[in-house]
């Protein structure tokens, strides 16, 4: 190529670049937004991103760091695109180079001594120091008023008049504000509080209550207000015991504490009303303690759950979601299938046909319908102001695919991950996932809740076999004068999960009548081919006709149930029998409704659909147009909605308090209403949400009235 063509060319390749040079080095003015959003207790600008506009340039403009901007925006790393909004930390009163935050509960001998920070226009004004008189406190995630007059036991009133012209509720986090001490107001009567007047909270905080230990010199453990009192669990301690202590029932300990199964050490319980009552009585009559070198204590949080719905209104925010799911996008790939059906001079043929068009692989046709309902509700939040980057991406049982997303940092930037379903690859991304503390949702049922062990951001969608035991044996304990029969299929006798479920449910039953008088028969499970009629008589042997027949079925398997079914209809006209099942006893599809209907069984179902109520119906008109078909009762895609809807909402309204205290978020969901409830401290969340469905012999599926029976400990 000669130097006129190189010339030429080079020439080109300047005019070209030319035009977007003079925009790079153009000056670009950012506009700051005004519009504000508190998420989690802390203040937050919504900015939208224009034309020309750089992370850097955005964050000098908001004076953060691009390292802040970027935490909080994870998307941000991979370039902005023009209308994206951004969540960028106020730093007003604060600027990010003086901020040096203390621990969210400090005590007062560690307050932070430094300057007060140079107020902004409109906000912190400076006030004079005096270190003699006052703590100087900055401001932490989600504290409150009374939470502070709690940590340094002073009154609500003397901190709001130690910081005149100071609106403190509407303060930016880390802002320092002045705290009068202990001491200074001795012989000085504080301002009059109103007996029962409600803490000053804003946002978030108006249903978290701080309640403060105690710690008296007699270590009574308790932590009170002016509503409950609150037992610290120690060492060795169990529900009964410490219901004996206050002299309560176990069923009332359990109904004040429904979010605890298996109370741990430095967990608190709620006594209940007649319990509290006791104990103060006793208290009075006990010498009075020297508390004169109390110390301020630390601050527990107690985030209840709302009394009704959670409003979900206009939301702002930017998710990352990550959808793990076995589409199966190599078998739907293949178009083509062989027929042997026919033959040809006696010989099978083996004929190619081409597949119809709207043939799905069996084993993704539930995942696809899951996906769609995830579509569904990111259409629904992003109608309320979110803005949501799905990510799905085919993972099958193998771990290949999934040990790859994470080794090529797929996964990093997510805010939320739903899936995968099968264990081996959960626990690989629950794992990783919870190094990066982002939250992992298992959208279906495992075999069992293991996997929650020490994986605080794990949440299980879907409740465990486990829990249903629990539940089916409290319901069952209520019939406790009925003659128990209890099927399964371990003929071997070797099953764990079957002896368990056994001795939870005699469990229950000895806390209603002593052990001697309970009558209780096990049979195992033979199909008809092993004993053809004999299988009949040896069930008839064990009902009684002179009282009611509480006949659990603990079995999963649809011959079983579909032929224990079969043969207890054949003898329910001459015996009155009541049957309880496993929540899968709804998804069988081969089992003859005559029988399930006929008895009137009662299943305990994680689901339950309203078909009545006008969101339901729009979700079914959504789904219709989108994807031209309806789901089934039994369809993933509930879920899918159900679960997207919930976890996004939840971390959009409460920022990431939220998956700490997930009973804090209530929406109105579709088919199930989220109890999410952890083992330990330190464990991941488990829906124990059940509701009572009853088929009955007018051939309707109601929901019988109360709840089951775990729900009222």
């Amino acid at each position: 190529m000669n130097i006129k063509v190189h010339l030429r060319l080079f020439l080109t390749i300047i005019l070209i670049l030319l035009p977007a040079s003079a925009d790079i080095f153009a000056q670009i003015v950012i506009e700051r937004s005004k519009d504000k959003v508190i998420i989690s207790g802390i203040q937050y600008y919504i900015h939208l991103v224009k034309k020309g506009e750089t992370a850097y340039s955005i964050s000098k403009a908001y004076n953060v760091t691009l390292e802040e901007l970027n935490r909080e925006n994870p998307s941000a790393v991979s370039g902005l695109k023009e209308g994206q909004s951004l969540k960028i930390p106020v730093r007003e009163a604060v600027p990010a180079s003086q901020a040096s935050p203390s621990s969210p509960l400090s005590p007062p001998s560690q307050a932070s001594p430094a300057s007060p920070p140079s107020p902004a226009t409109g906000q912190q004004p400076a006030m004079q120091r005096d270190e003699s008189k006052y703590y100087y406190h900055r401001i932490q995630p989600g504290q409150t008023i009374y939470s502070l007059s709690k940590l340094y036991d002073v009154p609500e009133a003397e901190i709001l008049a130690a910081n005149p012209g100071i609106d403190i509720s509407r303060l930016p986090v880390y802002s320092e504000i002045a705290v009068p001490k202990k001491e200074t107001l001795a012989g000085r009567e504080s301002a009059p509080v109103r007996d029962g007047a409600a803490p000053q909270e804003t946002g978030k905080t108006s249903f978290i209550r701080a309640v403060s230990d105690s710690r008296t010199v007699r270590d009574t453990r308790e932590l009170q207000d002016k509503r409950y009192m609150f037992h610290k669990v120690e060492a060795g301690e169990s529900l009964a015991s410490i219901a004996e202590k206050y002299g309560v029932t176990l069923r009332e300990l359990r109904r004040e504490n429904r979010n605890v199964k298996f109370p741990q050490v430095g967990d608190y319980l709620r006594i209940p009303e007649s319990g509290r009552m006791k104990f103060q009585l006793a208290e009075a009559e006990q010498p009075a303690a020297d508390t004169s070198d109390v110390q301020p204590a630390d601050t527990l949080m107690i985030y209840e759950r709302p009394e009704g719905y959670t409003p979900v209104g206009r939301l702002a925010g930017t998710f990352n979601v990550a959808v793990l799911l076995p589409f199966y996008l190599a078998e739907n790939a293949i178009r083509m299938e062989i027929d042997s059906s026919k033959y040809v001079k006696g010989k099978v043929t083996y004929r190619p046909v081409k597949r119809l068009e709207d043939w799905i692989y069996y084993r993704s046709a539930g995942f696809v319908e899951m996906y769609e309902g995830i579509l569904l509700a990111a259409d629904t939040l992003r109608s309320l102001g979110l803005n949501i980057n799905l990510h799905a991406f085919d993972i099958k049982s193998d771990t290949i695919e999934v040990t790859r997303l994470i080794n090529r940092g797929q996964l990093a930037g997510m805010d939320l991950i739903i899936g995968p379903v099968y264990s081996r690859n959960l626990a690989i991304v629950s794992e990783y996932a919870r190094k990066l503390n982002i939250p992992v949702v298992s959208p279906v049922r495992l075999m069992n809740n293991s996997a929650l062990v020490n994986n605080p951001l794990l949440f299980m969608a879907n409740a465990s076999l486990e829990v249903a035991q629990d539940a089916i044996a409290r319901e069952a304990s209520d019939y406790y004068l009925n003659n128990f029969i209890f099927i399964h299929a371990d003929t071997s006798r070797n099953d764990p999960d079957v002896g368990r479920f056994r001795q939870k449910i005699l469990s229950e039953l000895s806390s209603r009548i002593p052990r001697s008088e309970i009558r209780f028969r096990e049979l195992a499970f033979y199909s008809r081919s092993a004993f053809n009629s004999d299988s009949v008589r040896r069930l008839e042997n064990a009902l009684s006709a002179r009282s009611e027949n509480l006949i659990i079925i603990a079995s999963e398997d649809d011959p079983v149930v579909s032929e224990t079914l079969q043969e207890i209809h054949s003898l329910s006209k001459k015996y009155p029998v009541r049957i309880i099942g496993y929540p899968s006893m709804r998804g069988i599809e081969n089992l003859d409704p005559k029988f399930i209907f006929e008895l009137g069984v009662l299943v305990l179902s994680p689901f339950w659909i309203d078909y009545s109520e006008a969101d339901v119906s729009g979700f079914i008109r959504g789904f219709r147009k989108k994807f031209l078909t309806e789901p089934s009762e039994m369809s993933y895609a509930w879920i899918g909605y159900d679960l997207t809807y919930y976890f996004l909402s939840g971390l959009a309204i409460h920022g990431r308090d939220f998956l700490s205290y997930p009973w804090m978020h209530n929406p109105d969901l579709l088919q199930t209403e989220f109890d999410f409830r952890r083992k330990g401290p330190g464990d991941g969340f488990e829906n124990y949400k059940l509701y009572r469905v009853k088929y009955t012999q007018d051939y309707e599926v109601v929901l019988e009235a109360g709840e089951p029976e775990y729900r009222k400990r």
